[in-house]
């Protein structure tokens, strides 16, 4: 049972190398740690609940970031005093400051 020039030991011995480059490789993807969060399902509820509220304050502090910066840049854009766009971000506010003036058709406090 001889492979070409090769003998058996050799064989044995590449074979055992595969077999721990492959072991190495199963325990750095975390296999078994996955294989048994996958077996308690309150685990995997729990992690998941957890992952959840994470993307959710994530997504929540994203978002202020995000409106703060385009208030700013707006802001900065009324200062320069563009005429378009300067007069296009007034009549914005003139219309918003008139909505809640008169307690337009979906205003809470009314």
């Amino acid at each position: 049972m001889t492979d070409g020039n090769k003998p058996p030991l050799a064989i044995l011995q590449r074979l055992d190398e595969k077999i721990d480059e492959l072991s190495v490789n199963m325990e750095k993807m975390g296999l078994a740690e996955y294989i048994e969060m996958l077996d308690s399902p309150r685990r995997l509820l729990y992690i998941n609940f957890l992952m959840g509220l994470a993307r959710g304050f994530g997504m929540a502090i994203g978002f202020t970031v995000l409106a703060a910066v385009v208030i700013w840049i707006l802001q900065w854009l009324v200062v320069l005093n563009l005429p378009l766009i300067g007069d296009f971000i007034a009549e914005i506010v003139k219309l918003v400051q008139m909505e809640l003036q008169v307690g337009g058709p979906n205003f809470v406090g009314k």
